[in-house]
């Protein structure tokens, strides 16, 4: 149960991840065109590795992989609604 709450975290973490890419928001615009390709495809790349060792941790019986990534997906999902929102 615990390897498939954090798929589904993941899913989400994704998710978010390209809202926020995709929102148009000032920071992105900011970026150059070349920097933002190199830029997405490193931070996508970084979610999946984190993505990749929670699941791993959590298969492997550690149940504080499943706690670290539901940290890290309320954090992530908290920036991610303050840049969709325009809060900052």
């Amino acid at each position: 149960m615990a390897l498939i709450v954090t798929f589904l975290l993941g899913i989400g973490n994704f998710a978010w991840h390209r809202a926020v890419l995709e929102s148009g928001h000032a920071m992105m615009r900011a970026v150059s065109p070349g920097a933002y390709r190199a830029a997405r495809t490193v931070s996508l790349g970084l979610e999946f590795v984190l993505l990749c060792a929670a699941m791993l941790a959590i298969a492997d019986g550690h149940l504080a992989g499943l706690w670290a990534y539901l940290l890290y997906s309320a954090i992530n999902g908290g920036a991610a609604w303050l840049i969709l929102s325009r809060r900052i």
